[in-house]
């Protein structure tokens, strides 16, 4: 390693991380999401693990891409970016500064103890993110992204998507 070298602390790499945003919901950066699981150098090569939503994910191309275009933006030379698989992703990993970006968004975060499989057969409390009733009704179990469903509240009657709980 030369001497000479600075390489920035972890907790920069993470900062900058937390500026990029999910291609698909851009509300939301990749860490707000949880799918950065881990950022460490070793020697000279930052090493950042990512764990995608699901393996056939069709964002996970651009979101490797903005990844290292971001952080070769800040100056970082040499990156390996790692793929891990298991543990698979699960909402629970969205951060409460997430659910809070989503619902201000307009897309209802995801409803804990409840799975996109289970969903489709037993009606749960999605709350309106724009009046915050339960007053809600499933359209479609197939919203704008495969993450998500279509909603509409019968009280202030607005449709939402609704992240799907994984």
């Amino acid at each position: 390693m030369d001497a000479t070298l600075t390489l920035p602390a972890v907790d920069q790499v993470w900062s900058w991380l937390a500026a990029i945003p999910d291609p698909e919901i851009p509300v939301i950066s990749l860490t707000d999401l949880g799918i950065i699981r881990h950022v460490s150098w070793a020697d000279e090569t930052l090493e950042v693990t990512v764990t995608p939503t699901y393996s056939g994910c069709p964002a996970t191309g651009v979101i490797n891409f903005e990844i290292e275009r971001h952080l070769r933006e800040h100056g970082v030379e040499k990156l390996r970016l790692k793929r891990q698989l298991s543990p698979a992703w699960t909402t629970a990993w969205i951060s409460a500064d997430g659910r809070e970006k989503l619902r201000a968004y307009g897309i209802a975060p995801p409803v804990e103890g409840t799975t996109a499989c289970a969903g489709a057969l037993i009606p749960f409390d999605v709350a309106c993110p724009r009046c915050g009733s339960k007053q809600t009704e499933r359209i479609s179990q197939f919203g704008s992204t495969p993450c998500k469903a279509h909603f509409r509240c019968t009280e202030c009657l607005e449709p939402f998507d609704y992240f799907k709980s994984l």
